[in-house]
């Protein structure tokens, strides 16, 4: 992509695909950082790890131009707006197609009646959630996630800080009880492809989005207030 100049702004517009995950994405990455953080939010969006990541370049009419081999090399030098790149990880596997796996199901009453499972060894040792201690301090958080959740309205806008996560802004979509957890939740749209769900959890919708914007979070993790989206370009 060389023998013409070109202007590139403060952000790069991309359409991002994958082969590990089924998403697409347009997206606006900031022109002055290298390809190296480039893959670190790319790891994040499709799951693809980033060490043995491969990114492929398409032009506008979909002919591939390209692959990104260099780590260092800053974005607005190697590429321009409008391109779609495809991340590929040799090292992934494909989890998506479980249907042919035979399941076995056991029922949570069935669950907590037997005495040679890992439950049971751990009530009869006080440890984890059983730990008298531990159980205070889940009772603690559980009023603190109430109290916090009655605070909030759908359709307020939010910033999700949970742990070992980057924050990620988006729009507060339900607030409440669940049945798949206990205690009080936010159901969340995020504005950018790094949930996990479309407001669909376990055959009951909650909420309604694209898929892999929707997720759940406890309402302590979550800020509501003036946090408007980093960028306007990044839907399918």
């Amino acid at each position: 992509m060389s023998g013409a100049i070109v202007t590139h702004p403060e952000f790069i517009k991309l359409m991002i695909t994958s082969a590990v995950s089924p998403m697409a994405a347009e997206k606006g990455f900031p022109s002055h950082i290298t390809v190296r953080e480039l893959k670190g939010k790319l790891e994040m969006m499709t799951g693809a790890n980033m060490d043995a990541m491969k990114i492929e370049i398409f032009n506008e009419q979909d002919k591939s131009i390209g692959k990104l081999t260099d780590d260092d090399a800053i974005l607005k030098h190697v590429l321009i707006s409008g391109v779609r790149l495809h991340v590929t990880d040799p090292t992934a596997a494909n989890f998506a197609d479980t249907s042919a796996v035979e399941k076995f199901e056991m029922s949570k009453e069935d669950y907590d009646n037997r005495e040679d499972s890992v439950q049971a060894f751990k009530k009869r040792n006080k440890m984890g959630r059983f730990n008298p201690e531990v159980q205070a301090k889940l009772a603690a958080q559980s009023e603190e996630n109430k109290e916090l959740a009655l605070k909030m309205n759908v359709g307020e806008r939010c910033e999700a800080r949970t742990p070992k996560q980057p924050p990620r802004r988006g729009e507060v979509m339900f607030i409440g009880e669940v049945e798949f957890k206990d205690g009080y939740w936010v159901g969340l749209k995020f504005d950018e492809p790094v949930g996990k769900h479309d407001g669909l959890v376990q055959g009951k919708r909650y909420f309604k989005c694209d898929n892999k914007y929707g997720a759940f979070c406890q309402p302590r993790f979550v800020e509501v207030g003036d946090f408007p989206p980093e960028m306007d370009f990044f839907r399918r």
